[in-house]
């Protein structure tokens, strides 16, 4: 299945509101398709709204942050508006989950995200000793005072959380170790394929933990060169727009073995070139939001 093929058959099947069942007896169907707003962090920086802007007329309408950009969520919030889009996720990162928790909530809140996630676990967590229980630890303390506010919390991985630490896979710990009511995943698949992982066994193995799915390319899956994982920067080189790169999204997705996600978001690398407001590639690098039937 190329590019063309697999977004012609997503936007068919939100055009005709036709039915999936993505895994543990929940039917859905795609009902919305927005961007993920990492793509476009450069022209965002020097110009928010202008970008948001574009984003809206080439018909987008919901967005995942990745950063505010030095304004608040006041402005944020009438610029969305204005424009009509919506933002029911965000990216934080990790030190925010502590005395900075409660007032990203409220930014939360003036934002109207439903998620908040959490990119990327610090290296300094990461490398100490038990690092990754602390950092389950800290994520289930998040979640029950987001949970309290009505706000989920998710996790995203990268690939460095499929190499294992004390004879366990840190992406398994964290399933295990952290509240599935408190702490959701948005999985990466593409992060996960790079991984040498299959995002289907998860699925199948967590019904309803992974409510976000961020779908990119990669033209090749790196061998390891050693125990731990892939450098970052020798795979976002090569990554690529979703259908021109060598994951099999026609495996990931078929029969009925969908995840149990309400958005798939499509992220094009390298990040915000300019190249996503013109066509073909503007569908490269957007969001499917799925609605319970």
């Amino acid at each position: 299945m190329d590019r063309r093929e697999f977004l012609a058959s997503l936007l068919a099947t939100s055009v005709v509101a036709k039915t999936l069942t993505w895994g543990a007896e929940t039917t859905r169907k795609i009902d919305r398709i927005g961007l993920q707003l990492y793509t476009v962090r450069e022209l965002l920086k020097d110009d928010l709204e202008g970008t948001l802007a574009k984003v809206a007329q080439i018909g987008y309408r919901e967005v995942e942050f990745a950063g505010y950009f030095n304004h608040s969520a006041r402005d944020l919030r009438a610029i969305l508006d204005g424009y009509g889009l919506a933002a029911p996720s965000a990216h934080v990162p990790y030190g925010v989950l502590g005395d900075k928790w409660a007032s990203a909530l409220d930014e939360a809140h003036t934002l109207g995200h439903a998620y908040i996630v959490c990119p990327w676990v610090d290296d300094e967590i990461r490398k100490m000793p038990g690092g990754w229980k602390r950092a389950a630890e800290t994520f289930n303390r998040a979640g029950e005072i987001s949970k309290k506010s009505g706000i989920q919390f998710a996790y995203h991985n990268h690939n460095f959380e499929f190499v294992p630490v004390d004879g366990k896979m840190p992406y398994d710990l964290l399933l295990e170790e952290t509240d599935p009511n408190l702490v959701k995943m948005e999985m990466d698949l593409c992060w996960v394929n790079v991984a040498g992982q299959d995002p289907r066994k998860y699925f199948d193995r967590y019904p309803g933990r992974f409510p976000l799915v961020h779908v990119k390319d990669v033209k090749k899956i790196p061998l390891r060169d050693g125990a731990g994982p892939v450098p970052l920067e020798k795979i976002i080189p090569d990554m690529t727009a979703v259908g021109s790169g060598v994951i099999d999204w026609k495996q990931i997705f078929a029969g009925q073995r969908k995840p149990a996600s309400n958005t798939i978001s499509w992220r094009m690398t390298p990040p915000s070139h300019p190249s996503i407001f013109s066509s073909p590639a503007i569908l490269t690098c957007a969001t499917c939001r799925c609605r319970p039937l």
